[in-house]
């Protein structure tokens, strides 16, 4: 899709409640379905606000209630996200630091530890 098309289409979403932003969707998924192929997200924490959000919706349950659930998923995974990022700097760190040669040479072992025969 050209960002032509994008701007406009996001333009009229603006506009939309979010029941009809909903109804909006349904179609999409079903042009997506009968003409695309289905490009699911990639991540675990999106297919599973996806799966949420989609069981919420088959349930009927009111729109208030189906917002905020999508709120507090989206802001956990923002969390989590946070976390992930935070953990991978911690082992790129720690990579650093094992790769980098020590500027201070080993201590000299103990007499107790050294091999039979050496002085």
């Amino acid at each position: 899709m050209n960002d032509l098309l994008r701007q406009r289409i996001l333009r009229a979403l603006e506009t939309l409640s979010d029941e009809r932003a909903y109804e909006l969707l349904d179609y999409i998924e079903f042009l997506s379905s009968k003409y695309a192929e289905r490009a699911r997200p990639t991540g675990l924490l999106a297919r599973l606000t996806e799966t949420v959000e989609d069981t919420m919706r088959a349930g009927k349950l009111p729109l208030q209630a189906i917002s905020g659930t999508m709120g507090l998923m989206d802001s956990a995974a923002k969390v989590m996200r946070g976390l992930a990022a935070a953990g991978q700097a911690v082992v790129e760190e720690a990579v650093r630091a094992a790769e980098t040669p020590s500027s201070q040479p080993l201590p000299p072992r103990p007499p107790s530890e050294r091999e039979p025969g050496t002085t």
